[in-house]
């Protein structure tokens, strides 16, 4: 495969270019038809559902068999899987995935109602949760995959930020019917949001992932009694594969000028 760089083409390698208005595109590996504002400089199309198909399932994997209770540190060691690329549709399952798993370490599916207070779990319990936290990531995995590359440019609203959003709809149990499970998930997707609008543009799928996920910790903490670890310093390692780069501008940049 071809070495990730840049959030270039997976085909060809040059940049990927966006248009105001949507038009008929063909993907390049399933052959499916598409309505995208996205292309690179040859033409070449790759759909979000093959663009991202090998990492969400290295995501999955990978959350499945950690044992950490950061989501940062989890996200920051999947992302160095080459399937992993610089940007792309398969962060609006990671962060949520990396929240689950962080959370289910940190005792957050041994809690009872919102409050978390915690169970003296046997191993019967201990099998319950465990089933529980894997039947949340393919539920990540569903929701995540539905939400389309580009949006935080094209809807105004960060995958990442939903993600987070996601996770909390899924660890409250939320629906359209719902109460303060309800509301939590909302707050949850408009903290992540307001802490990534506020760093500006342009994209960076690790810039919005590292945020969201920190907005999640604190605000999981604060309305669930779950408390993830978090680290005080983040620094991001992949500031040269992003030509966009905020750099000095962004507060997780680790490269050199």
């Amino acid at each position: 495969m071809r070495k990730r760089g840049e959030g270039a083409c997976l085909i060809c390698g040059r940049p990927i270019v966006y248009s105001e208005k949507a038009r008929q595109m063909e993907c390049v590996m399933c052959r499916r038809q598409f309505e995208s504002h996205a292309g690179c400089e040859d033409g070449h199309y790759v759909c979000d559902e093959c663009h991202g198909a090998k990492g969400i399932q290295i995501i999955l994997e990978g959350c499945k068999s950690c044992t950490s209770k950061n989501p940062v540190e989890i996200m920051q060691r999947l992302m160095e899987d080459p399937y992993i690329y610089m940007h792309g549709p398969e962060h609006h399952v990671m962060v949520g995935a990396a929240l689950l798993t962080a959370y289910y370490n940190s005792g957050g599916f041994a809690a009872e109602g919102a409050a978390g207070t915690r169970t003296n779990a046997d191993q019967s319990d201990m099998r319950s949760q465990r089933e529980t936290f894997e039947n949340a990531l393919e539920e990540m995995k569903s929701r995540g995959g539905e939400y389309p590359g580009g949006s935080c440019g094209l809807w105004g609203c960060c995958g990442a930020a939903v993600s987070a959003g996601m996770f909390m709809s899924i660890v409250t149990k939320a629906t359209p019917l719902t109460g303060k499970s309800w509301g939590l998930s909302n707050r949850m997707t408009a903290e992540a949001l307001r802490a990534i609008g506020e760093l500006g543009g342009p994209r960076c799928c690790k810039r919005n992932s590292f945020t969201a996920a920190a907005a999640a910790v604190k605000f999981t903490e604060e309305n669930l009694g779950v408390r993830m670890e978090r680290k005080e310093e983040i620094r991001c390692e992949f500031s040269g594969e992003n030509r966009e780069c905020l750099r000095r501008r962004c507060p997780y940049y680790g490269g050199c000028d």
